[in-house]
């Protein structure tokens, strides 16, 4: 097949001056316009209880799998990155698909709620959205979802109730050995970064904070895709995409101080997830403990949980149902990025419906 012609330069440098043009007048507009809606999937509140927020979403399917979904959601991060807009939102995608829908999702964590640590998360928040969702369902065993942090906080519950009602695991680029993430720890390191002094002066670790440890990792990032928005002006698409994933990154939350020193001081310099040793109220975390199936996804070029980080888990774990996917795309990419519809979606899918039944 012969390639296409390519156009004149008449119609090149038109084509370019249209683009300038379409720059300048959609710029001011960039500026001046709300926010793009989000998270628009129908769903209830069906507990609330401080920071926690559990959402149960409305099917969209006539015929519903036994086993409900829980998706557990990192607490520094609005769960909306899973439900951009129609078309674009892993919850609607499951809804269509059949899947009976609920999202463990998380408010700012109040003056108060300083004091919560991994005890809070995996010993009573996760087990009282289960709890929850089996009274609404009807059903004993739930799916749950972990993304990031969710995942981490959702193996943890999975290795302490190795019996259950746990049916399925899906973890995303989830951090196990702390040793591979390189440049949080440089930045982070226990011999310049006193993070008791942090939170005892802070309490919780403020938003700004957060989004700053993750800029460290890029610093061009930012003036790098304010280049690239530029440059797509013109493109509706492109503009619309790129704000709403500029809300979800400035909608950060702060993170609970005693949760944030757990995690830098355990998991960061200690790495005992990995290591061993890791005990939540008093309790020993044994990744090894962790039976139930387990579907694993990590992000190729994921410069936040690197690959190095994620890839652990599937060793770890002693399921013997269990399954890693490797796919093309960055921490956020991989799962709700445009390439996420085809790539990844569907093999989800593909795993979950056989064992939801």
């Amino acid at each position: 097949m012969s390639a296409a012609p390519k156009p004149a330069p008449g119609e090149r440098l038109r084509v370019e001056i249209e683009r300038m043009i379409q720059r300048n007048i959609k710029g001011l507009e960039q500026f001046t316009a709300p926010l793009t809606p989000v998270g628009l999937t129908p769903k209830d509140t069906v507990l609330s209880r401080g920071t926690m927020q559990l959402y149960h979403y409305r099917a969209q399917s006539d015929e519903i799998y036994r086993v409900p979904v829980l998706i557990v959601m990192a607490t520094t991060n609005r769960g909306y990155i899973l439900d951009l807009a129609p078309g674009q939102s892993l919850v609607e995608f499951l809804l269509q698909r059949g899947y009976d829908v609920y999202m463990l999702d998380w408010a700012p964590p109040r003056r108060d709620e300083s004091r919560l640590g991994f005890e809070d998360y995996v010993l009573d928040f996760i087990p009282s959205a289960i709890r929850t969702i089996q009274q609404r369902s009807g059903e004993r065993d739930v799916t749950v979802m972990g993304y990031c942090m969710g995942g981490v906080l959702s193996a943890c519950y999975a290795a302490l109730h190795p019996g259950g009602p746990m049916q399925n695991l899906v973890c995303f680029t989830t951090p196990i050995d702390w040793t591979q993430m390189k440049l949080f720890r440089n930045w982070a390191d226990a011999n310049s970064f006193d993070v008791d002094r942090v939170v005892g002066t802070m309490g919780n670790v403020p938003a700004e904070m957060i989004v700053t440890s993750f800029d460290m990792l890029r610093p061009a990032s930012r003036a790098t895709a304010q280049i690239r928005l530029w440059d797509n002006m013109w493109n509706d698409e492109f503009v619309k995409g790129f704000r709403m994933m500029e809300r979800w990154g400035n909608e950060t939350l702060p993170l609970a101080g005693e949760y944030f020193r757990q995690t830098m001081k355990e998991l960061m310099h200690a790495n005992k997830l990995f290591a061993g040793g890791f005990t939540i109220g008093g309790r020993k975390v044994e990744l090894s403990s962790i039976t139930a199936p387990i579907f694993h996804i990590l992000a190729e070029h994921d410069h936040i949980v690197t690959y190095e980080a994620s890839k652990p888990l599937i060793q770890m774990v002693g399921s013997e149902d269990k399954t890693e996917l490797i796919v093309k795309g960055g921490h956020v990419s991989v799962l709700a990025g445009a390439n996420a519809v085809k790539r990844l979606w569907p093999k989800i899918d593909d795993w979950l419906g056989g064992r939801s039944t």
